[in-house]
């Protein structure tokens, strides 16, 4: 791993795709990020969660049943951040019978920044990020209030 003092902000996603539906549609979008050294990927495993509750790591596999590994670039990304405790955290927020995919991601175009701001001696105290459904909510209410109110 690069090092730490070097690094941008590292990020993690966890992605549930209901009834183990995976299609590998994003895959080539993930892949375009990696390639434009606007993310490193750190770790990517794949987490199911059975009908009885039971949550396991599954292998990289062929998303799509065209016969090809669709993720065969990111075999093997291990960083060592995620182990069986960060598995089973990730499992809690699935739902029985779906897959996740849990992604560990450093924001390489955000590090020059990131070094900068550390060596000027700040450091970040919050973070945070708001979901595109409360967005589309929020927007919604505006726009109601707004119609409601003779504005629009």
């Amino acid at each position: 791993m690069r090092e730490l003092d070097e690094m941008g902000p590292i990020d993690y996603l966890v992605i549930e795709f209901p009834e183990s539906k995976l299609t590998g549609q994003g895959m080539p979008l993930l892949l375009d990020l990696v390639d434009r050294k606007i993310i490193r990927i750190l770790d990517l495993v794949f987490v199911t969660k059975d009908a009885d509750g039971t949550v396991t790591a599954a292998e990289i596999a062929d998303l799509d049943g065209d016969g090809t590994l669709d993720l065969a670039v990111f075999q093997g990304a291990s960083s060592g951040l995620l182990g069986p405790d960060e598995v089973e955290e990730a499992g809690t927020v699935l739902a029985p019978g779906s897959v996740a995919a849990l992604l560990v991601y450093e924001n390489t175009w955000a590090a020059p920044l990131a070094v900068a701001m550390r060596h000027a001696g700040g450091q970040l105290v919050a973070s945070g990020r708001i979901p595109v459904q409360s967005i589309i909510a929020a927007l919604d209410a505006a726009d109601a209030a707004e119609a409601t109110s003779g504005k629009g």
